[in-house]
């Protein structure tokens, strides 16, 4: 990380913005660019690596960033994007968990984080993507803390999750898209991991899911899917995909990347550069539809700034009142 801030002055930068259990730095790159007509700029949040055993995710948070750094100064359209978006790329969330999947072969497939065992229990970590506060606790989730599943003792108990909290939640006016990469199954996931639970735009949501898919698939003609959890994956809560979308960030998706059970978590180093290359094109496809629509003539940004305060008020009274009992 520090290579590309010192090999891109005054466009990448990076900090740290909260700590792990075990006192590492949890940091981002941030990609931003002047706008030349000083126009004020929204931004795109990404992060990878919050399973630890995902290592195809890091590896795409580093491609994308490369692919972004060597394409804006010659393609127009992502030259366009830069100078209206900045960038925020945690190339790995869950830097604990993937540290100790580096250990050896009896540890290479933890997902969880490293935080210390509740009271009574002697196993570590929690899922830091059950972990967040979104219908936390309902459903696809576990209590055991000796599951893959379990959830914390309570929503945003841990420090990764709260880094994300904290940061991403007082932006909420800045970042209007929230990209979260996971692996395997090979698919775009869409809000909500709630079976019961319906995101406001859920149709626009799909549609470009759905066209993200589909130019993944072009890429190498492997198969990608978009839907909700409940409809192509399983039910889920705790999400960071459903806690951007319940927060109101329009836009938030999470990506499955290769493959479909083959060879799983231990993708082969041959398809480490293939898979990046079909996520990199979902992503922007997701990017640039998010900026159109903001920056070239989609629907008013205030019209949807207020529609997304209004539902959220919704959303928010719904899980109090009827999801969360």
């Amino acid at each position: 990380m520090e290579q590309v801030v010192k090999d891109n002055p005054g466009v990448v930068t990076s900090e740290a913005y909260g700590k792990t259990f075990e006192g590492r730095d949890i940091t981002f790159l941030k990609i931003s660019v002047a706008n030349p007509d000083g126009r004020q700029k929204k931004a795109v949040w990404m992060d990878c690596g919050i399973h630890a055993r995902e290592w195809i995710a890091p590896a795409f948070c580093q491609w994308f960033v490369k692919e972004i750094l060597q394409t804006y100064r010659t393609d127009e359209k992502m030259k366009q994007i830069v100078q209206n978006l900045d960038f925020y790329v945690t190339p790995v969330l869950n830097i604990d968990g993937y540290t100790y999947t580096w250990i050896n072969e009896s540890t290479r497939l933890w997902r969880k984080s490293r935080s210390p065992p509740p009271a009574g229990c002697t196993c570590h970590g929690v899922d830091l993507n059950r972990n967040f506060n979104a219908n936390w606790g309902t459903v696809g989730v576990s209590t055991d803390c000796c599951s893959n599943t379990y959830c914390g003792q309570s929503p945003v108990s841990e420090k990764e999750s709260q880094a994300v909290t904290e940061f991403v939640g007082n932006r909420t006016a800045e970042i209007i898209c929230f990209l979260t990469i996971h692996s395997y199954g090979q698919q775009v996931l869409l809000p909500y991991g709630h079976p019961h639970v319906i995101a406001p735009n859920h149709g626009e949501l799909m549609e470009v899911g759905l066209a993200a898919a589909k130019a993944m698939t072009a890429v190498h003609g492997m198969e990608y899917e978009a839907g909700t959890p409940p409809e192509i994956l399983y039910d889920f809560s705790g999400s960071s995909q459903d806690w951007a979308r319940l927060i109101g960030i329009p836009f938030s998706y999470t990506f499955e990347l290769r493959d479909k059970a083959e060879f799983g978590f231990l993708l082969p180093e041959e398809q480490i550069q293939p898979a990046c290359e079909e996520a990199y094109a979902g992503a922007r496809h997701i990017i640039a539809h998010v900026h159109d629509k903001i920056f070239t003539g989609g629907t008013d940004s205030g019209a949807v700034s207020v529609t997304v305060t209004i539902w959220v008020s919704i959303l928010t009274s719904c899980f109090t009142t009827s999801v969360l009992v």
